[in-house]
């Protein structure tokens, strides 16, 4: 089809600001946005492989979608190694840290299937080894486009470099199960331009990743949120009055803040198809305040767009912090101005006693979260490594506020409307 410039046309911006002033407002331990404890004793949901980033199938809207009564999940998996000899420890027991340490060298998308929305049943592979142009795959979102079960998957490729693509295949599903055909050629979609977004040339540490395509509610176009980076030399950027916003006597110092520099970027479909993309400026940056805002993804509800992003307490600059886990923002349009919710931006954060208990939450538009299970403690003082589902966890949101209202089984991820396939 031909492009309309009209319709798919640049719509100019200015990034919002999540300020410093904004980080120091960050509390630990809040009951109405700290995840609950995770107990040690929490079941896996494989022995033989380890998940983390869990991308339930949806639809273009958002929406979790089941086909034909199967629920559909794609994980990044990889294979657990206990007689691997490089994992084993000088008494020859597993070590189990080092191999999950190790998992993003390898890591491969999988999809699992179910009747009930939980009690996963591994599928395998998406991709055939080969398929995939680079080693890794990593995150992305998979979006069923029609009832014959076409689906796309956009995800990242990884090393060298780190390219957005997108592959498509079809979901075929049986009174047993669900298998996935075709899937067989990769596109590359976009790259990092070094102009409004940061390349690996100008910063080793860069991230580029984890596209989330969306149809935005108000305009009808196709538009896809990524986590970036903001361009420029690594150690260049400038954390002036704007970046740090009102803080308080005694706050004023920025220290080696200049180092992080993570944006929410977005870019808009030339097409209908989401084959021809254009960058936009970055939706949201976080310049002197942190250096990841990873898997970004929207929730629509009141007129409002919720944008979510997950982080680590070690991605935080100099003079701020905040737990491992879901930090949110609201806007009344989609290019902003956004403002972060509870004040501060935390949504879902890890309890102080158990600060990598969970990771890479996906708040769903019915406020259900998602997130794997990184590494918990236990009475004996050791940890127990996870690579499995987390339990689910319900948020409230209200206007510019959320709060954490109720705790599921692990890995319930029920979906919100059905596709019968024709």
């Amino acid at each position: 089809m031909q492009n309309n410039p009209e319709k798919f046309g640049k719509t100019p911006h200015r990034p919002s600001l999540w300020t410093r002033a904004d980080a120091l407002k960050v509390h630990a331990d809040d009951p109405t946005t700290t995840q609950p404890l995770v107990s040690a004793d929490f079941p896996v949901l494989s022995d033989e492989v380890f998940i983390w980033d869990t991308m339930p199938l949806r639809d273009m809207d958002g929406n979790i979608t089941s086909v034909d009564g199967w629920s559909v999940i794609f994980t990044l998996t990889a294979d657990r190694h206990p007689n691997d000899p490089q994992y084993l420890d000088e008494n020859g027991n597993y070590d189990i840290t080092r191999d999950w340490n190790d998992r993003h060298g390898r890591a491969k998308m999988y999809y699992w299937f179910s009747r009930t929305g939980k009690d996963w049943e591994l599928g395998g592979r998406v991709m055939a080894e080969g398929v995939s142009p680079t080693v890794r795959e990593w995150a992305g979102t998979p979006v069923l486009l029609n009832e014959r079960g076409e689906v796309d998957l956009y995800y990242t490729a990884v090393t060298p470099g780190a390219t957005i693509v997108k592959v498509r295949g079809r979901v075929v599903t049986t009174e047993h199960g669900v298998s996935l055909v075709g899937f067989e050629k990769v596109k590359p979609l976009f790259e990092a331009d070094g102009k409004m977004y940061q390349t690996e040339a100008q910063n080793p540490f860069w991230g580029f990743r984890d596209p989330w395509p969306f149809r935005d509610p108000n305009d009808g176009k196709l538009y896809m949120l990524f986590e970036g980076n903001v361009a420029g030399e690594r150690g260049s950027h400038k954390v002036g009055e704007a970046e740090i916003g009102d803080v308080p006597p005694g706050h004023e110092e920025v220290g080696n803040s200049r180092f992080q520099t993570a944006c929410v970027g977005i870019a808009v479909a030339r097409d209908e198809d989401g084959d021809d993309w254009e960058m936009l400026p970055p939706l949201l940056t976080a310049v002197g305040v942190n250096d990841q805002t990873e898997r970004p993804h929207f929730v629509f509800q009141d007129g409002k767009y919720y944008l979510f992003t997950i982080s680590h307490t070690f991605t935080y600059a100099d003079g701020v912090t905040g737990p491992d886990g879901v930090y949110g923002f609201v806007a009344d349009s989609l290019f902003g101005p956004y403002v972060p919710l509870n004040g501060s931006g935390l949504v879902l954060g890890n309890p102080s006693s158990q600060p990598f208990q969970t990771y890479s939450h996906c708040v769903m538009p019915n406020g259900l979260v998602t997130s794997f299970i990184d590494s918990v403690p236990t009475a004996d003082g050791g940890i127990r490594i996870g690579g499995t589902e987390a339990p689910t966890v319900e948020i409230r949101i209200k206007g510019q506020q959320t709060f954490v209202v109720a705790e599921y089984d692990y890995g319930y991820i029920p979906p919100m409307l059905d596709v019968t396939l024709k």
